[in-house]
This record gives structure tokens, sequence and C-alpha cells, in this order.
């Protein structure tokens, strides 16, 4: 299972970083991606990490402010999120994944960011 935290309420401008720790499969050898999903609209994957940290991919919206980050020694991912702008208010949830022969994919159970000055 995934299990999230970090979430909560910031001014415009402000920094948060979500923590999602891995428990019960072998996080090591899975990509892991961060989506966002604000009332009204549909998930979004925000940014990406290579199952060994190495490569990061992030949507355009959030490209130079967020930046995902993989330990897998402590089977833990992070995305730390700067320069916070109102728009950036969603849950952000963490997905863990891999393909055996079918998608294998943990989810968290998410986590509130809400950006208000």
């Amino acid at each position: 299972q995934l299990v999230e935290s970090g979430g909560g309420l910031v001014q415009p401008g402000g920094s948060l970083r979500l923590s999602c720790a891995a428990s019960g499969f072998a996080f090591s050898n899975f990509v892991m991606g961060w989506y966002r999903q604000a009332p009204g609209k549909e998930r979004e994957l925000v940014a990406s990490i290579s199952s060994n940290g190495g490569v990061t991919s992030y949507a355009d919206s959030v490209k130079g402010r967020f930046t995902a980050s993989k330990d897998n020694a402590k089977k833990t991912g992070y995305l730390a999120m700067n320069s916070l702008e109102l728009e950036d208010t969603a849950v952000y949830y963490c997905n863990a994944r891999r393909y055996d022969g079918r998608w294998i994919d943990y989810w968290g159970q998410g986590t509130q960011v809400t950006v208000s000055s």
C-alpha cells in the first residue's frame, strides 16, 4: 500500500513537501507518479520518476516549481512543491506502477493541498 502525508494549507508563494510511504511490495522496481485532481476537473499527472529515481518528467504547469524524488532505501517518494499558486489547489495522489505481464498499480489515499491567501 501507499500512505501519503504532508498536505495542508499554504499561502501563495509558499512550499510543501508531500511524502508517499510504500509497504508490502518491491517499491524500488516501480515507477512513481504524482497526480492531482481539482474540484470539477479530471485527474492529471503532474510528475513522474523512474524506478531508480534517475529520470523525472513534469507537466508544463509545474515545471521548475515541483521536484519529484524517490528514496528506495526508505521506500518513500516525495514531491517538493515550491512557489505554490492558487491553481495548485487539489487533492494529490501518489501512484506506483510496474508492468509485469499486466499493469500493477498502487495508489495513495490522497492528500489535500490548499493554496489560499
